[in-house]
């Protein structure tokens, strides 16, 4: 709306400069390409996002799969004086040497991370591959339906702020040029006005 002001304003004002007229112009795209163009792209690439990750998540879904595994001792590394933890030393807990068996039977045995504080001999649910090793829990829709939403909105956002970048960089260069201009007509004005001889 202000921009719609701003092309009012000097439409038909007598001051009007051709840099105020493109600067008015350029505010009024940019305000138009911010609420059209922002929303479309944010809707394209959370249309983009949104497909492959519902494909990285049924792949996920096919390829992992739990499996009970038992623990076996907490990893080496392991804090042992609970009291004088740290964030990432109360996270290193989780981490233990646990047995499961793999698809084809066999024994596997690793270092992973337990869902919760194991002890020797507990029992968890560990995800793994089709080659029976260790691997994060897949992607739900839940999360992949997060990420898009992010998407979506990391991309109007940038296309929200390049547009006004580029609408910053104009007026800056069209100031310059007023200033340019400004300059000339003030040397061709020449420096005797307002002397008392001058005729002014």
């Amino acid at each position: 709306m202000r921009a719609i002001r701003g092309i009012r304003r000097w439409r038909h004002n007598p001051l009007r400069r051709r840099t105020d007229q493109v600067e008015a112009w350029l505010a009024l795209a940019a305000a138009l390409l911010i609420a059209v163009g922002a929303p479309c792209a944010g809707w394209f690439a959370g249309r983009a996002a949104h497909d492959a990750l519902l494909e990285a998540v049924r792949l996920e879904h096919r390829q992992r799969r739990p499996v009970w595994a038992v623990a076996d001792r907490p990893a080496p590394g392991t804090p042992v004086d609970p009291a004088a933890e740290t964030v990432p030393q109360r996270a290193a807990h989780l981490r233990v040497v646990a047995r499961w068996t793999g698809p084809d039977g066999g024994p596997r045995t690793g270092e992973v991370a337990a869902p919760r504080p194991v002890e020797p001999g507990d029992r968890f649910r560990l995800w793994t591959d089709d080659r029976g090793r260790a691997v994060p829990r897949p992607l739900d829709e839940g999360t992949a339906q997060t990420h898009t939403a992010l998407a979506a909105l990391g991309a109007a956002a940038a296309a929200g702020g390049l547009v006004e970048g580029g609408r910053r960089l104009a007026v800056r260069q069209l100031m310059a040029r007023r200033f340019r201009c400004w300059e000339a007509a003030w040397a061709r004005a020449g420096q005797d006005w307002g002397r008392a001889d001058a005729g002014s």
